[in-house]
């Protein structure tokens, strides 16, 4: 098996790995990501135990249970740049010797469930409601610095999304990738659902305009337009479409669901999204370990 040299897979003196400064023993097979390093004792606070507590730069992580089921909760911080630290570091704690330096055997799978905040761009999802990225639409770029399975990809509606908004070709090329299906109907099937836009960044990408004129000011109406077997784009975030595809490509099942905070065609914005985002913690810890 191919051994992997130190400057790829880096550890910690203590044998853990370098970003997430974890051991395999402190992860569980089912995680729930976050941005907010707050969050995570949001969610870590309806455990009945907490078993580890590790952090290290904007990586908080708390392991231990809920419901008899043993949970992981940790922060990723903003963007897919951390999303490439988080997934590719998960999945060297549960695949990798890292002692060996190889890959194992046996393959673990992971349910990652990203909870976060978003931004809805069609005005009928009023603000606090929950929404579950059946798709993740990437603006970003990442997966194009991987060589994948493209079967993974849902080209067809990637090319019409190009289509349709005329994509200009100084903008990175996008990619979309489906959420686990297993996840969407168990944590998610009652809830309102479509395809998510990742942007890769807060104010331009996502159509803000401050003192720095926007070189694509129809971008977003061109977004929300869009409409492809019966799915439409409902919101903006900065971390879906980098969390399904190189979970998909790892063998892992992936989900995101939002609480939807503002109303960017409306104008809207929640009157107190901490509770909305307590309504959802609580629901998603409920339906997980059901």
């Amino acid at each position: 098996m191919t051994y992997i040299k130190e400057s790829e897979l880096i550890l910690n003196p203590d044998g853990s790995i370098y970003h997430l400064k974890l051991l395999p023993e402190q992860i569980a097979d089912t995680i729930i990501v976050v941005g907010d390093q707050g969050r995570v004792a949001q969610v870590s606070g309806y455990f009945s135990r907490i078993d580890h507590k590790v952090q290290n730069r904007e990586f908080l992580t708390h392991t231990g249970v809920y419901n008899g089921r043993r949970i992981t909760a940790m922060s990723t911080g903003i963007g897919t740049d951390n999303i490439d630290i988080v997934i590719n570091e998960l999945d060297a704690l549960a695949n990798i010797d890292l002692v060996k330096r190889q890959a194992k055997d046996r393959h673990t799978g992971l349910r990652i469930v990203r909870l976060g905040t978003s931004g809805a761009v069609q005005p009928d999802i009023p603000v606090d409601t929950f929404v579950a990225s059946a798709y993740g639409l990437g603006f970003d770029g990442l997966l194009n610095f991987y060589r994948i399975d493209e079967n993974i990809l849902e080209q067809k509606l990637s090319d019409a999304f190009m289509a349709h908004t005329s994509w200009d070709p100084k903008l990175p090329y996008p990619y979309i990738v489906a959420a686990s299906a297993s996840l969407l109907q168990s944590l998610a099937g009652d809830l309102v659902s479509g395809i998510t836009a990742t942007a890769n960044g807060f104010y331009g990408p996502q159509g803000r305009e401050l003192r720095i004129p926007l070189a694509f000011p129809e971008l977003n109406a061109r977004i929300a337009d869009f409409r492809s077997g019966g799915l439409r784009i409902t919101n903006f975030e900065m971390e879906t479409s980098a969390l399904y595809a190189l979970g998909k490509v790892l063998g892992h099942e992936c989900l995101t669901i939002c609480a939807i905070i503002a109303n960017r065609v409306r104008k809207e914005y929640s009157e107190d999204y901490k509770q909305t985002i307590d309504r959802l913690i609580r629901q998603t810890l409920d339906r997980l370990t059901a």
